[in-house]
C-alpha cells in the first residue's frame, strides 16, 4: 500500500477519503472530517436500483485525489459500501465538514 499523500504509511483506518483538488487546497484538506451521503435521484430507466443506502458516513481526508479524478471526495471501499452500493462504481454525493 502506497504512503497516504497526509500522514505518510500512518494507519488512518478505513472511514478515509482522497480530495480532489475542489477541496484540496494545497493540503489544507488533510485531516478534514467530512459527512457524506449519496444522493438519490430520479433514472429515466426505473428497472435500475438505486444505489444509494439512505445513509452518511464521516471519513477524515488521508490523501490526494490527483488530477483526472472524477470527483469531489474519492471515499475508500468500506467508506463507500455504507452509503451505496459498491457496485454502482461512482455516485452523486453531497458532503458538509464535520
Amino acid at each position: 500500500m502506497p504512503p497516504s499523500s497526509c500522514n505518510g504509511y500512518q494507519n488512518n483506518g478505513v472511514m478515509i477519503a482522497a480530495a480532489s483538488d475542489a477541496i484540496w487546497g494545497n493540503r489544507a484538506a488533510c485531516g478534514r472530517r467530512y459527512r457524506v451521503s449519496c444522493i438519490e435521484h430520479q433514472r429515466a430507466d426505473t428497472r435500475v436500483p438505486q444505489p444509494c443506502r439512505g445513509q452518511s458516513v464521516v471519513v477524515t481526508i488521508v490523501d490526494y485525489c490527483p488530477p483526472g479524478c472524477q470527483g469531489t471526495i474519492d471515499l475508500s471501499q468500506e467508506a463507500f459500501s455504507q452509503i451505496a452500493d459498491p457496485n454502482a462504481g461512482k455516485i452523486r454525493i453531497e458532503y458538509t465538514q464535520v
